[in-house]
C-alpha cells in the first residue's frame, strides 16, 4: 500500500515539475504562478489594511461614547431633534409623517403611527442621548384606514 501512495505521489510530483520547468511553455506557466501569488498577497495585505482601519474606528467610536457617558453636556434642541431622527431612521417603521420637535430636553413627537410601531419608537427615543423626557402626541392607529402615510392597501389613483 504505502508504495503504490509513493509512486503515485512520485508521478504527480514529476507531472508538477514537468509542467512547471518545461522549455516552450514553462516561462510562462512561472510566470503565472508568480502572478497569482503575488494578487493573493496584495489582496492580504489589503484585507488586513481595511481591519485595522475598522478597528481603530470601532475603538475610536467606542472611547468616544464611552467620554460621552461620564459628560453632560446639554444638547441644542437642534441636534436633539437630528439625534432623534437619525435614531428613528433605523427602526423599521413608517415615520415619514411623525414630526419631531425638541425643547430644553423635551421631545415631542406628534403625527399617525400604527399601534404595534409606537413602543418601538418610544423606547427608541427614550435611549436618544440629551432626551429628557418624551411629549407623546402621537394619533395611534390600529389600521391604515385612509390615513395615507401609513402602510396598507393601496388606494386606486383619483379617488
Amino acid at each position: 500500500m504505502n508504495k503504490g501512495v509513493a509512486l503515485v505521489g512520485g508521478l504527480g510530483l514529476g507531472a508538477a515539475l514537468m509542467y512547471i520547468f518545461d522549455p516552450d511553455r514553462g516561462k510562462r506557466r512561472r510566470a503565472l504562478i508568480r502572478d497569482k501569488f503575488e494578487a493573493a498577497s496584495n489582496k492580504t495585505n489589503d484585507l488586513a489594511g481595511k481591519m485595522s482601519r475598522d478597528l481603530r474606528n470601532r475603538a475610536y467610536g467606542l472611547a468616544a461614547e464611552t467620554k460621552s457617558l461620564f459628560r453632560h453636556e446639554i444638547a441644542s434642541d437642534d441636534v436633539l431633534v437630528d439625534r432623534v431622527r437619525a435614531r428613528m431612521g433605523r427602526l423599521r417603521i413608517h415615520d415619514g409623517a411623525i414630526s419631531v420637535t425638541a425643547n430644553d430636553g423635551i421631545v415631542t413627537l406628534s403625527g399617525p403611527i400604527m399601534s404595534e410601531e409606537l413602543p418601538r419608537l418610544l423606547r427608541c427615543v427614550r435611549l436618544v442621548r440629551g432626551v429628557k423626557d418624551i411629549d407623546n402626541q402621537l394619533e395611534v392607529h390600529a389600521q391604515a384606514g385612509d390615513t395615507p402615510s401609513l402602510p396598507g392597501q393601496p388606494q386606486p389613483l383619483g379617488v
